[in-house]
């Protein structure tokens, strides 16, 4: 009896390994069929319709600026209007009349209500002549190339992503074309705090070229310890089409006279539309061509960039010099004839010529906002 009592336990052993059996084909299907519906639905999902993901784009940015636009008039009716300390003004300087919107409009011969959109012909030519000038200062060296490397690897970049690597690069054929010009008045937080409504030009932008930016990098899975898989990635992004409409206003500065400069305040209206063309590249040998999840991941996240930027209500400021003339800016005349080249290439070395290529920024440390080819001196975008 008791050997017979011995001998039966060894069942519940061939249930405990059938149990982890089917446990184990239960974990693996389980795996299988999440890899199979992230392939299905990420990779090679359909992406919806252009037009359709415009107009929902469209219609979030308006709502925005609406909410914009309610919170605003709620704050010009709550919080009282305070007036600006002024500082005592030399009795020398004759004291003007008050300027107001009203007065500038009068004496410029202009109304707003009934004057014609205005052509941009001259301002066309002008614009086409300094991006000329840019691509042309691109194609002598590889300075853009060393600031995009630069600016992609810098320390803000996520750790998941390798050694970012710049393929390719074009700056288009073709140039912008504003036209439809009109000056409007607006009244916005610029107005409530300084007094009165400011005015603002308004013109429709419109481009259709194809500027590419190519780069290639790798994803890298650094847990449970660094480098355990990388996925080789490569990317195309080209601007095809950019249409839309550009506020430009000056912002003078608070108080008249005070420590903020007077600048130039530009941003886009919300029904702008930009077109994109996404190429891409994924995997090491067995490569997939053109995800469409992966171009419409990069496409909302380029709509996102531009839109915290430059769309209303947000938009870029550009600090104004001082237009006052001087001697040190002075150039041409016969006093630099007689003086010769070497008088140039002194007020190069001693700075005195401010207006650069970008040939001659390479090597320069990156200061807090962009320095634009053939600006003003002084000015910067920040």
């Amino acid at each position: 009896m008791s050997a017979v009592q011995h001998a039966a336990p060894p069942a519940p052993q061939s249930q405990s390994s059938l149990s982890f059996t089917q446990g184990f084909l239960l974990g693996q299907l389980s795996l299988v069929i999440l890899i199979g519906a992230f392939i299905k639905f990420f990779i090679f999902g359909d992406p919806p319709s252009a037009d359709t993901t415009a107009s929902l784009r469209a219609s979030a940015r308006r709502e925005r600026t609406l909410a914009h636009k309610r919170s605003l008039l709620t704050l010009q009716t709550q919080s009282p209007q305070h007036r600006l300390l002024r500082k005592k003004r030399s009795g020398v300087l004759r004291n003007p009349p008050p300027l107001t919107i009203g007065t500038i409009l009068s004496k410029t011969y202009y109304n707003v209500d009934s004057h014609q959109p205005e052509s941009l012909d001259w301002f066309n030519v002008l614009i086409a002549q300094t991006i000329a000038q840019f691509r042309d200062d691109a194609q002598q060296d590889d300075a853009i190339l060393a600031s995009l490397t630069s600016a992609l690897n810098s320390p803000l970049k996520p750790d998941f992503l390798d050694e970012i690597k710049v393929t390719e690069i074009s700056l288009g054929e073709d140039f912008p074309i504003f036209s439809n010009c009109r000056i409007i008045s607006v009244d916005d937080e610029v107005g409530m705090a300084g007094g009165p409504s400011r005015l603002q030009a308004r013109m429709d932008v419109d481009l259709s070229d194809l500027v590419t930016l190519g780069v290639e990098t790798k994803l890298v899975l650094n847990y449970p310890k660094p480098m355990v898989a990388v996925l080789p990635v490569a990317l195309a992004v080209s601007v095809v089409r950019f249409s839309g409409t550009l506020s430009i206003s000056f912002l003078p500065s608070s108080p008249p006279g005070g420590p903020s400069p007077t600048t130039l305040a530009f941003s886009f209206l919300d029904d702008y539309r930009l077109d994109l063309s996404i190429r891409s590249l994924v995997g090491s040998r067995s490569r997939l061509q053109d995800v469409p999840k992966v171009a419409q991941l990069v496409e909302a996240r380029l709509h996102t960039w531009f839109d915290e930027r430059c769309v209303e209500p947000r938009f870029q400021q550009i600090v104004l010099p001082s237009l006052w003339p001087r001697k040190k800016n002075t150039r041409g005349g016969e006093e630099e004839k007689e003086a010769g080249p070497e008088s140039t290439v002194r007020a190069v070395s001693e700075g005195k010529v401010q207006g650069d290529s970008i040939r001659s920024r390479r090597g320069e440390p990156v200061q807090e906002g962009l320095n634009m080819p053939g600006s003003l001196p002084g000015m910067t975008v920040t």
